[in-house]
């Protein structure tokens, strides 16, 4: 998932399979000030481990890193908890961990230009906004260099106007400027402490902000187990609703029996498509 999902510049890997490093540079914030550095992840071939390297001047804002890796690598699941819920529908899906992330603004922009389009394609625009607009990093690895763009870059009206320039629709340049500008003040908060309900209303407030991306952000932002965004195309697809006369009800009503890990039924849900080789593009 996160391979898929990297964007060149801030985020590399190094082997394959469990001997896969995870590398990437990361914003921290600490007091008023905001750290760059970078970190690395190593699954444990033996042991239930994940280990963690990150760069020294990260040292004071550690405990609160450790955290938030938790979060992003989804550590603290109940795998058997989970199991029991979901294994007569997903039997495939044992073990299942759902996909976090390191910083909740950085998520929230990746999912607005991923809106509608191809994991692929929103690929292409994360890599042209990193290359563009994110800040020079110092990294033991020549091809981590940036760190994602700020709040306070993306807020500024000249930096909307170049988004255009790679390729984000106006209407996506609008709704990351609105975005930056809520995240920079302080209105909106994207970590796993910000209340939920609250925080949703104030992401669909936005323009081009709808159901589908509040949910999204929220299930990997909040580590929301049960969201389940009954917009989704690919999802409708997956479970056999598409052609349904109301696909979005009958979706509620078929995710009921997941809950309250309707959270991991949907990652399932997208694997089972990406793994069918008859699913088109």
């Amino acid at each position: 998932f996160f391979k898929n999902r990297s964007l060149e510049g801030m985020e590399s890997w190094r082997g394959e399979g469990p001997q896969a490093e995870l590398r990437r540079t990361v914003r921290w914030p600490h007091g008023v000030s905001v750290i760059s550095g970078w970190l690395a992840v190593r699954w444990d071939s033996v042991h239930p481990w994940v280990h963690l390297r990150v760069s020294p001047n990260l040292l004071p804002v550690l405990p609160a890193l450790v955290a938030q890796v938790r979060n992003w690598l989804d550590l603290d699941a109940e795998p058997a908890a989970i199991a029991q819920v979901l294994e007569p529908a997903f039997p495939h899906a044992m073990g299942q961990r759902l996909p976090g992330g390191l910083d909740g603004f950085e998520l929230a922009v990746r999912a607005i230009l991923g809106q509608q389009i191809t994991v692929k394609a929103a690929r292409t625009l994360g890599q042209r906004l990193v290359h563009a607009l994110g800040t020079p990093c110092d990294t033991p690895w020549p091809e981590l260099n940036r760190t994602f763009p700020s709040p306070a870059c993306l807020a500024l009206e000249e930096n909307a106007a170049l988004m255009g320039s790679l390729g984000v629709v106006r209407q996506r340049q609008k709704a990351i400027q609105a975005l930056a500008q809520a995240v920079e003040s302080g209105a909106i908060q994207l970590n796993p402490q910000a209340p939920l309900e609250a925080t949703l209303q104030a992401l669909m407030a936005l323009p081009g902000i709808g159901p589908w991306t509040a949910h999204y952000i929220a299930m990997r932002a909040f580590r929301w187990l049960d969201a389940w965004p009954v917009q989704d195309v690919a999802l409708q697809t997956a479970l056999g609703v598409r052609q349904h006369p109301r696909p979005t009800q009958a979706l509620e009503q078929l995710g009921q029996p997941w809950r309250p890990f309707r959270s991991y039924a949907l990652i399932a849900a997208w694997q089972s498509l990406s793994s069918s080789p008859s699913t088109p593009p």
